[in-house]
């Protein structure tokens, strides 16, 4: 990395995806990092990335890769999703879109809850993983995977968060993740984790 931080003096970080909810998260967790954090919005209109991995880790590197072909400066992919035991991992990679084409928030969480329905607690154990990957000029700068253990809830609990948050129960807490505050959940979440390396990364790339 030495040679790269030689070079950028002044770069911006480049968040290849589209989530608003994880963006929010980033953007906070990132905070005064000598740079500028900016979303897909800065490239092309058009761009679309075919996530063909299957795994977190080959589509986070798939996705920052890809987008890194149209940008300068760093680029960061991430994938991250929900994993329940009862469900044999489901639905893991395709937890955005878990309820077909049309998936929304909404729509994923109550097809998790019908098909929990009737699982008794102890076999109710889940966890929430984020993989990162962070590239430059097509080179491999940083890969990370972080997760955390929880359980699936019967009722939603909560507004805060996004995705599967309100039916995700983190017991040290007595919470869910959507009951906590933006810098609560980055403090023991699958993405704040991670995030606490990248930052580690990047910190050593900051002017």
């Amino acid at each position: 990395m030495d040679c790269l931080r030689s070079k950028l003096t002044d770069f911006k970080l480049l968040l290849a995806t589209t989530n608003q909810g994880k963006i929010r998260e980033l953007e906070s967790a990132l905070d005064h990092l000598a740079f500028k954090v900016v979303s897909l919005s800065e490239l092309p209109a058009g761009l679309i990335y075919e996530e063909t991995g299957s795994s977190f880790r080959e589509i986070a590197l798939g996705k920052s890769l890809f987008y890194g072909r149209y940008w300068d400066d760093l680029t960061l992919g991430e994938d991250s999703g929900l994993e329940i035991e009862a469900l044999n991992n489901a639905p893991g990679i395709l937890s955005a879109r878990f309820s077909g084409p049309d998936s929304s928030d909404e729509t994923n969480l109550q097809k998790v809850l019908a098909l929990m329905q009737g699982v008794p607690v102890e076999n109710r154990r889940a966890r929430f993983v984020s993989s990162m990957a962070l590239t430059n000029g097509g080179r491999v700068l940083k890969e990370i995977q972080a997760s955390v253990e929880g359980i699936i809830i019967t009722d939603p609990r909560g507004r805060g968060g996004f995705g599967y948050d309100p039916i995700f129960y983190y017991p040290p807490l007595d919470l869910t993740f959507a009951e906590l505050s933006t810098a609560e959940k980055n403090r023991v979440s699958h993405r704040g984790r991670a995030l606490r390396e990248l930052r580690v990364a990047l910190e050593q790339l900051s002017p």
